[in-house]
């Protein structure tokens, strides 16, 4: 009987394995990533419409430039307020909202025959709709959903921009190259931001407590807070409690030098620069997805870092590099591409968006519950500093011929943040309401 008996008790008290189950966190994360993906897809297009339009139209590069000027500006003065009418309205509904208002602008500009309409349609409605899909939708997600890997997911999410501009980029040069010219790229941007509105509204979701989960890595439920009336208001007195504050000034003016060095510069003026040298619009902007590959990269392991890292640190280096290579672009500029011009795209793609895990951990660090809001102020500080940038490149474009003083000038501000990230105060945890 006890040799019987004995093998069935042990396989009864063998341990089952244990069901594994992928958090619902990381479902709407990949939610985010598509949908900012998609919404990406139009900022693929300015640097790539700047010729064409002044061969068809003959409007000089700064009065398409401005364009692009009122769109970057637009972009970043939204999305503080966009971050306070998610929490009073819900993430679904602001996203859904805003894609469907870049798709409208987007495919307005088909039927543009003046400068207005440009400033109209491409500047005011894709800046407002693009401004609530901004980096403070990332932040929010980032906020609600995780307590844990949060540096790893804001690094995913912003890599989510660079992917749009991977997958869009050399499609829509080769639309814009094409017999039928630039419009289809136009409609085609627009068609990519209504193909991710069903797909937000039936599966986003605004907070883990709608599906009663707790947010990854919270060992309590978080009950879900009552909506917050008065977005606006929210939004104006969040920053004016900020702006009493040395950080946010440092964070700002940080955040601006970022914006001028990439959307603004870069990703405005590197296609028409390249071109300038004789390389072929096609092959620049081939280079400049490329350059989104390697940002993907360079984001996710910078959400990494800043998740082990000081971010103050990481900051300074990220700034530093970024001149360096900023300083050296005018040399290896020529009309193939050679070894030199590998390495300055990779090296570049690597430092493209990394500030911004340590940018947002910093906002976090100073502003608690605020961060979202806040981190929405700075980014707008980013997109002011892109807008300028995008607008005086290209008058120095039309009035020195060449973009080498735009380079050289941003390498040096790049120095400068540099060194105002290394002064940002350390807040102590416990002062974070």
């Amino acid at each position: 009987m006890t040799q019987t008996t004995e093998p069935a008790l042990a396989v009864e008290e063998e341990p089952r394995p244990r069901r594994t189950t992928i958090h619902r966190a990381w479902f709407v994360a990949a939610v985010t990533f598509v949908t900012i993906v998609g919404a990406a897809a139009f900022r693929s297009l300015p640097g790539l419409l700047i010729d064409p339009l002044h061969e068809e139209f003959g409007w000089s590069r700064g009065t398409i430039t401005a364009a692009v000027s009122i769109n970057l500006a637009l972009y970043g003065l939204t999305a503080p307020f966009a971050a306070a009418l998610m929490d009073r309205f819900g993430i679904r509904r602001v996203v859904a909202a805003a894609l469907t208002v870049i798709a409208v602008g987007a495919g307005l500009t088909v039927w543009m025959t003046a400068p207005w309409q440009l400033w109209l349609c491409w500047g005011v409605l894709v800046g407002l709709g693009s401004g609530s899909m901004a980096l403070a939708f990332a932040a929010t997600v980032t906020n609600r959903w995780f307590t844990e890997r949060r540096g790893l997911v804001s690094g995913i999410l912003t890599a989510a921009s660079a992917s749009g501009q991977l997958i869009f980029l050399p499609f829509l040069s080769w639309l814009v190259q094409s017999d039928h010219g630039w419009r289809p790229a136009a409609v085609t941007v627009a068609l990519a931001a209504l193909v991710v509105v069903p797909l937000v509204w039936l599966l986003l979701r605004d907070h883990p407590a709608d599906v009663g989960v707790r947010p990854y890595g919270s060992a309590a439920f978080v009950p879900k807070p009552q909506p917050v009336p008065g977005a606006a208001r929210r939004a104006v007195t969040v920053l004016l409690s900020a702006v009493r504050t040395g950080p946010f000034w440092l964070l700002a003016g940080t955040f601006a030098i970022c914006g001028a060095s990439t959307n603004g510069l870069i990703q405005t003026h590197f296609v028409p620069a390249a071109h300038d040298h004789g390389m072929p619009v096609t092959a620049a902007a081939s280079l400049l997805a490329v350059i989104g590959v390697f940002d993907v990269v360079g984001t996710i392991a910078s959400g990494w870092f800043t998740d082990r890292f000081e971010p103050r640190r990481l900051l300074a280096v990220y700034y530093a590099l970024r001149g360096v290579s900023l300083m050296f672009l005018p040399i290896v500029l020529a009309p193939g591409v050679h070894p030199p011009m590998v390495f300055f795209i990779v090296f570049y793609g690597l430092d493209w968006v990394a500030t911004v895990p340590p940018t947002l951990a910093l906002c976090r660090e100073q502003y608690g519950e605020d961060s979202a809001i806040v981190f929405g102020w700075v980014l707008a500080s980013h997109q002011i500093g892109a807008a300028l940038v995008a607008y005086l490149g290209g008058v120095a474009r039309d009035a020195l011929g060449s973009y080498d003083t735009v380079w050289y000038a941003s390498g040096a501000l790049c120095a400068a943040a540099a060194l105002m990230a290394l002064v940002i105060r350390r807040r102590p945890a416990a002062a974070v309401a």
